[in-house]
């Protein structure tokens, strides 16, 4: 009997964790639309997950990457980078990983997707989940990238770039309001 009881109160407690990580309070609904609606944010990318290609995953099998990375998810954790909206503008610093379709300046100076300048055709969707989905196009050195965002209530973010010369790249982080970053 005694162990079945124990069953029992496991199950309870897996169900109920599991459905307490779905809730999203009308608050935190609000709070996410008056930051999205503002254009005054940053986020904060914790991984990377490039377009895993034979040659990419070779190279990044080599053990140059951070520890408990693979050439699919590739940790951030210490690594600074940025995506900023401010108004029409934008500013980024991300690093890149996977393969490029044309050919690299000389130097390696385009090696990170580094916005600067203004936003192009931005718009922002409501989902049914309570997430918010912002599409722009912005460039980077002389190459214009499609980019688009999925912003949760709990501020999470899921950034997919798509640019003319490369292979598109995901990044999952955090969102923050851009008055927290004034120090």
């Amino acid at each position: 009997m005694k162990p079945l009881h124990t069953v029992f109160a496991l199950m309870l407690f897996v169900f109920s964790c599991s459905s307490s990580k779905n809730m999203v309070t009308p608050e935190q609904t609000a709070a996410l639309e008056t930051l999205v609606n503002s254009k005054q944010f940053k986020i904060e990318s914790l991984w990377a997950y490039p377009q895993t290609t034979i040659a990419l995953q070779r190279v990044l099998d080599t053990g140059l990457l951070p520890p408990g990375s693979t050439s699919g998810n590739i940790s951030l954790i210490g690594n600074y980078n940025f995506l900023k909206i401010s108004g029409d503008s934008i500013t980024s610093s991300l690093p890149y990983y996977g393969e490029r379709r044309m050919q690299v300046g000389y130097g390696g100076t385009d090696s990170t997707i580094e916005f600067k300048g203004l936003v192009e055709n931005y718009s922002t969707k409501k989902n049914k989940n309570n997430t918010i989905a912002v599409m722009f196009k912005a460039k980077s050195n002389n190459e214009m990238f499609d980019v688009y965002i999925q912003l949760s209530p709990n501020l999470k973010s899921d950034m997919v770039i798509n640019g003319m010369g490369r292979n598109v790249i995901r990044y999952s982080g955090n969102l923050l309001p851009l008055e927290d970053q004034k120090k």
